[in-house]
């Protein structure tokens, strides 16, 4: 009988145990729901700060602005143009030195070239384009041509007899 009793016994304090541990389970579980509800209601005012402050700066001002929040408004945008002129402004001077240095490269390239065709650089491009013009057609035909067949002279005016 003695068995029947502490196994009794075993049984009750396993019961009790397990009715304290609901209880303050319960405790706890109850003690984190009231923080997170508190957490989610400094969320929702954050978020609702948030969204006052992005409507203001895209320009959905509410008629219950006060005049010291206007001139907030204002001083935020003018530093805002301030600051995406200024940057524009670099992005251009960049870009103009860029172009710069690609003219020198190719003022370079062209004079090398020029260099290379033998030819001084007082000439004007049309003049070089029409010696060119008559030089290959001599080549092309059976080598018997003279400049006054082909004229590739730009002339600018009315005609004169030749």
């Amino acid at each position: 009988m003695d068995e029947i009793f502490s196994m009794q016994d075993t049984i009750d304090r396993y019961m009790k145990q397990t009715i304290d541990r609901r209880k303050e389970d319960k405790n706890l579980n109850e003690q984190e729901i009231q923080l997170l509800k508190r957490e989610t209601s400094e969320l929702m005012e954050k978020i609702e700060l948030l969204e006052a402050s992005k409507r203001k700066l895209l320009g959905g001002v509410p008629d219950d602005c006060s005049i010291e929040e206007l001139q907030q408004i204002e001083q935020q945008l003018e530093l805002s143009v301030g600051s995406v002129r200024s940057r524009k402004n670099q992005l251009f001077k960049d870009q103009i030195e860029q172009l710069k240095e690609k003219e020198k490269t190719l003022c370079a390239e062209n004079a090398l070239l020029l260099e290379k065709c033998g030819v001084q650089r007082q000439q004007e491009p049309m003049e070089l384009l029409g010696r060119n013009s008559s030089s290959s057609l001599r080549d092309s035909s059976s080598g018997v041509t003279s400049s006054d067949d082909v004229e590739t002279e730009l002339f600018i005016g009315p005609p004169v007899g030749r």
